[in-house]
């Protein structure tokens, strides 16, 4: 994921899960490791929507849903994809056998986080690290058939999270996922990401 999303990802977050609306330039800056002029650039396209406000070195977030459509639609799922395959197996077995450091994304992310599914869904989607990617394949070798089982390569950032996405990318990929279930787990979600 580029540096971009990840300042993305983690202020619609904060808006929209820990109601933290004020930030600066120079804390995000620390926090990621990279220059204030990275934050800037990355705040151009939201500033010029409307969806944050910057005066001087701080900014406000004004419309995060607006935030997180704006990812959504400019997010593209299928670059990171490290690894995917067909295994016999239902979703929740799939993800029974997922190994340690996987997070679970999209379908799994929000059945995990919620304890429900608002419809049924037949791929698993997960983030890992190399490591975890090379565990993943011995568990789940190269098989023929429809894939339904997808490794996405997760960014270093991306496990301060938790074990699952932050509502925030699970909807943002979702968003860019075409299966007809998608629409409902993007409905469903956004009533909760902004209730």
């Amino acid at each position: 994921m580029s540096k971009k999303e990840i300042l993305w990802r983690e202020i619609i977050h904060q808006a929209s899960e820990n109601k933290k609306f004020e930030f600066t330039q120079l804390e995000l800056a620390e926090k990621f490791g990279i220059s204030t002029s990275t934050v800037f650039n990355a705040l151009k396209i939201p500033r010029e929507s409307g969806a944050i406000e910057v005066t001087g070195r701080n900014f406000t977030v004004r419309d995060a849903e607006k935030f997180l459509y704006l990812w959504a639609t400019q997010r593209n799922i299928g670059r990171e994809t490290a690894y995917e395959t067909y295994f016999p197996a239902g979703p929740k077995e799939i993800e029974g056998m997922m190994p340690a450091g996987a997070i679970y994304a999209a379908y799994s992310a929000y059945s995990k986080k919620y304890g429900e599914a608002p419809a049924d869904y037949d791929k698993v989607y997960v983030y890992v690290d190399e490591k975890t990617l090379a565990e993943l394949k011995n568990r789940f070798p190269k098989q023929k058939g429809r894939p339904n089982l997808f490794a996405l390569k997760a960014d270093s950032y991306l496990q301060t999270y938790g074990a699952v996405t932050p509502d925030a990318q699970t909807f943002a990929d979702l968003w860019n996922l075409r299966d007809w279930f998608a629409k409902d787990f993007l409905e469903t979600l956004k009533q909760k990401i902004f209730i």
